[in-house]
């Protein structure tokens, strides 16, 4: 056999299996019940597809990572987030339920138009999501707009990602709402590093974190993501 029909058929077998690995793609092939992807696709996922689109600010690539992994997870009927901003977040859960075949309806929210906030995107507010099928923008507080539909929704494995304003009030109250109104809700929670009281840092979500598990205790699964800032944390409801 030649050098260059060898090459093809190692090519088109490679293909092959690419194909198959990513649209059967991060569940682990065992009945273990803990938490587990499979993070050469994930990984391959996030270069090739997501971080053209996002870039890797304001998620990092460990931390798209995991967004991505809770879906594939998951297969939540609904994700809700906020704050919008310009939809980074909406659209890599949105690239995701469509890479992996899953369907879920994303709804994002963020302040008012007429609220003045630093951060606030005004006209950009989520344009990298405007037009998406299954992605429906909202203003009004996260937390309560999430919970306002998923009440007159048929939710499954719903998935609630928190990135507001980031203070420790805010994300206690934000957890402790839809930990009380929603049933089996799932939380990813952004800018939770923590760093000792030298560093100056915002360590205000994490605390937020460590109280609500201590609260409810022995009801959540926590996976982190603690590199360096901002850091994410992923509450799955046992």
């Amino acid at each position: 056999m030649n050098t260059a029909l060898m090459t093809h058929k190692f090519k088109n077998k490679l293909r092959s299996l690419r194909t198959r690995f990513i649209h059967n793609p991060n569940l682990a092939a065992h009945k273990g019940s803990e938490f587990e992807v499979n993070k050469w696709n994930t990984s391959e996922f996030v270069v090739s597809t997501l971080l053209p689109i996002t870039g890797h600010h304001p998620f990092p690539v460990t931390e798209q990572m995991l967004m991505a992994s809770a879906v594939c997870y998951l297969k939540p009927s609904h994700i809700f987030d906020w704050g919008t901003n310009i939809g980074v977040s909406a659209r890599l859960f949105y690239e995701t339920a469509k890479h992996f075949g899953i369907d879920s309806k994303i709804h994002s929210i963020d302040l008012p138009m007429e609220i003045e906030h630093e951060e606030h995107p005004k006209d950009h507010r989520g344009k990298l999501v405007r037009g998406l099928s299954n992605v429906t923008l909202h203003e009004g507080d996260g937390a309560e707009t999430s919970v306002e539909i998923a009440k007159t929704s048929k939710v499954k494995n719903p998935l609630f990602l928190l990135d507001g304003d980031h203070s420790y009030e805010t994300v206690t109250r934000e957890l402790d709402y839809i930990n009380k109104n929603i049933e089996k809700p799932n939380f990813i929670i952004h800018d939770t590093f923590f760093q000792s009281s030298e560093s100056n840092y915002n360590i205000g979500p994490h605390q937020a974190v460590a109280e609500f598990l201590e609260k409810y205790p022995n009801q959540y699964t926590k996976i982190e993501c603690n590199l360096g800032l901002p850091g994410m944390t992923l509450l799955l409801k046992k």
